[in-house]
Parts: C-alpha cells; structure tokens; sequence
C-alpha cells in the first residue's frame, strides 16, 4: 500500500497528489512514470512521475474517467493499493543552449520534469503553457522557479497572450536574440503536430514526449501505438519521448478519432434516451 499524503485539486478537475514511495523515489528519472492501481476492479492508469523528493512523488492527474476519477477520491491519508514503476525511458538531456519547452493543457504537469532537468542540465530553458482560460493554467510559479521566462496564453484571452501556445513559440522562433536550439512539447496531439510542423521548416531539434496517449503502460493495448519513421513503436516501452519530425501525426490524430467516435457512440447506446 502507498500512503497518499496530499490531495489537491489545483484546475477545474486536475489533482496534484503526493505519496509516500521511497523506491520509486529514490530510482525515478525525468521522463518516467507509474502505474497505478487502486483495487481489483479497477483500472490501470499511467502517470507521469511529475517530481520525487524525501521519499516521496507527485503526481497531476486529470479526472476524466472512472479511473482517474477513482484515484483523485482518494484523501490524504488513504492508500492506493498498487504503484509499478518507475517505468519509460528517461529524458536525454544535453547541452543545447536555449531551450523552448511548450506545454499544452494538463500537459504542463508532463513538461515540468522535463523543464526542470533541462535546467539543471545547464539549458538555458524558456516555457511556454497554455489552456482554455486562466482556471486551467497550472504550475506557472513552478516552472518559473527555473525557467527564464514563463510565457502564458489562453484561449479566451482571460491571462497572458489570448491565443495557442504556437503563437508565442513563433515570435520566439522570429527572435534572433530568443529563438530556440531545441523544443520539447507535450499535450493534446494536435498541439504537439502544430509544433513540429512549425519547427520542421527550420530544422530546429524537437522532441514530443507522448504520454498523453498511452493506456496500459505495457505495449499490450495497443493504444498508444505509433509509427516513427515507418517503423511501428508503442509510446509506454519505447519511449515515452520521440522526434517530433519522425511521428506521423496524421496517423496518430486519425487513429485518435476512430476512439472518439466509438467512445460517442458506447456513450450514446447506454443513455437512458437510447
């Protein structure tokens, strides 16, 4: 059993929670995550080891299914059953120089590890969140503990610059004085498609950390399969980071509707007015 010591919600449905896990804690890279496993009926969920310290590691989890919803109900002080990891590749760091790292959504809580070890890698490290209004921007202070600016947007405009988060990478990459050796970014498939197209013409080095599609963690679903380079990888045992110019996207994001559609059309048969 690992004992939760902090439960917090820190966005509209987003936790940020730490637990008591001095092994994994102790063995955890940048990059990596966990497994997480509540009970015998439950689900099991793969989460980004956002930070690990005194024995301890946080974790942000979006509820947005039973099983996410099922590990965020529980309190300080309760106990999640099963935690396997730490499991992935960890992040390779290098000297790049200036760094951009770009973090979509719940996908900043993804970044920060990131951030952070290109930091302390000596990089020279400038972030940039967005969300779809000021509730959802989450770990700004965070991240500007050792960035060297935090650049926000939003949708609606409602904090920072009103627009996506590749409106403030392109005036980086127009700055001489700013524009990146290297980008990291993490979200929603899409974002991370408009960033490597952005960065693609200019032959700047990209990498997308695919976490966001993973669904077992083991390779054994198949759902978070993908094609680098034409050749078939699986985001949980061979990454979860790529080159962002070697993922075919459209596959990715075509696949990723095909999931949509049946999950719209499993919603809709079990409504009480099918």
């Amino acid at each position: 059993m690992f004992r939760v010591l902090e439960n917090d919600e820190i966005a509209p449905k987003v936790h940020r929670m730490v637990v008591e896990a001095p092994r994994i804690a102790r063995a955890r890279q940048p990059g990596q995550f966990v497994i997480i496993h509540c009970g015998p009926q439950s689900e099991r969920i793969p989460l980004t080891i956002a930070d690990a310290r005194n024995g301890t590691i946080t974790l942000f989890i979006q509820a947005v299914g039973d099983g996410t919803r099922e590990i965020v109900s529980i309190p300080a002080g309760g106990d999640i059953r099963d935690i396997a990891g730490p499991l992935g590749s960890a992040t390779h760091i290098k000297a790049w120089g200036r760094v951009v790292c770009v973090g979509g959504g719940v996908g900043t809580a993804v970044l920060y590890p990131l951030a952070k070890a290109l930091a302390d890698g000596g990089n020279d490290v400038t972030t940039i969140i967005g969300g779809r209004s000021a509730p959802f921007i989450i770990l700004r202070d965070e991240l500007a503990a050792f960035s060297k600016e935090v650049l926000v947007t939003t949708e609606d405009g409602s904090m920072g610059t009103k627009g996506f988060v590749t409106t403030e990478l392109r005036r980086l990459m127009d700055d001489p004085a700013r524009r990146p050796s290297a980008v990291f970014a993490v979200g929603p498939v899409p974002m991370m498609s408009a960033v490597a197209e952005m960065t693609r013409p200019d032959g700047i080095e990209t990498i997308v950390s695919l976490n966001p599609i993973m669904v077992d963690g083991t390779g054994m679903c198949g759902g978070c399969r993908v094609s680098v380079e034409g050749e078939i990888k699986f985001a949980c045992v061979d990454g979860p980071e790529f080159d962002a110019h070697k993922v075919d996207f459209r596959e990715l994001q075509s696949r990723q509707n095909t999931y949509k559609e049946a999950c719209c059309r499993a919603s809709a048969a079990s409504s009480p007015a099918a």
